[in-house]
């Protein structure tokens, strides 16, 4: 059995709550972006909420959309508001394709948070800031290029959706960047894309980390026409962190690297062979889809938490 699984099964027996542990170690549960592939994190953060097992946690790490995952089994509303992924109140209002023509936002990030996350699946901010588990959203500083953790920059309802905001600003693709505290972001998955180096700084001892996609050691590749095309927004809008952008291939190799040979960590993520979803992908179908296969992924590695 997995260290990670050993310790959600000693927790959830002895019904182990957060800031009264009677272990020494730090669960951190750790969340892939990815914008609409990130459908699979929404069902495996499903089957975590159905299971009761979000107390188990000490701390939750999020990049960009799996920022916005960790957010819902946070306040435990992640099923209730699981259709989210296929209504097209939701998906189709803030993902909009023609709106490049318009230079208007592909994937407006300020409409979900103040109007989706609001009005049509409200999201329980207040309960977020609330929880004994910490909630650590991820954001590219834009005048330096650095990985960010956004937590100390969260003071209340107003910053915590600012936050929200900040962790998916995705350049060329979402608007400016984002103000926070006095600083500039954009969107987490350019410096981090798997917050699992700042979790284990912070002082994390087992990582839960839920993938958007299947684990590859092979160095990613980048078409040259979105390769130049984000280079230029870059240079327009976060000079400071364009450097970010041409290194963030070898960096999520690195990561991939330090994900499967860490024995801190485990990872699940959906099968290779599963349809591929771009980060704009708006099928409602192939999202619904992408949202089960992520809760039998993740219901499959709690067996061994759950006894079944």
């Amino acid at each position: 059995m997995h260290s990670v699984v050993e310790l959600m099964r000693q927790r959830k027996l002895s019904e182990s709550q957060p800031l009264a542990r009677q272990d020494d170690a730090r669960l951190a549960l750790v969340l892939e972006g990815g914008s609409s592939r990130a459908a699979f994190g929404g069902g495996m953060v499903g089957a975590l909420e159905e299971a009761g097992l979000l107390s188990v946690f000490d701390a939750v790490y999020g990049a960009s959309a799996g920022a916005l995952n960790g957010a819902w089994l946070l306040c435990e509303r992640a099923n209730a508001n699981i259709h989210g992924w296929w209504s097209p109140e939701s998906m189709k209002s803030t993902i909009r394709l023609t709106n490049i023509f318009k230079k208007l936002p592909v994937v407006n990030g300020d409409y979900l948070v103040d109007e989706v996350y609001e009005n049509f699946t409200p999201m329980g901010f207040d309960e977020i800031l609330a929880s004994d588990i910490e909630y650590h959203p991820v954001a590219t500083d834009a005048d330096s290029g650095a990985s960010t953790d956004l937590a100390p920059l969260i003071k209340d309802r107003a910053t915590l959706k600012q936050a929200m905001k900040a962790t998916t600003r995705v350049p060329l693709l979402s608007g400016a960047p984002v103000s926070l505290g006095g600083r500039r972001f954009i969107d987490g998955g350019m410096a981090e894309n798997v917050p699992v180096e700042t979790a284990l700084a912070q002082g994390a001892t087992y990582l839960l980390v839920l993938r958007t996609k299947a684990p590859s050691l092979d160095l990613p590749t980048t078409a040259g026409l979105k390769q130049r095309a984000v280079a230029r927004w870059m240079h327009r809008n976060a000079r400071g962190a364009a450097h970010t952008w041409d290194n963030r291939n070898v960096k999520k190799q690195q990561l991939e690297v330090l994900m499967a040979r860490d024995s801190r960590v485990l990872q699940v993520a959906p099968p290779a062979n599963v349809a591929k979803i771009s980060m704009v992908g708006s099928d409602l179908k192939v999202l619904r889809e992408a949202v089960e296969v992520g809760r039998r992924c993740m219901t499959e590695t709690l067996r061994p938490v759950l006894g079944d």
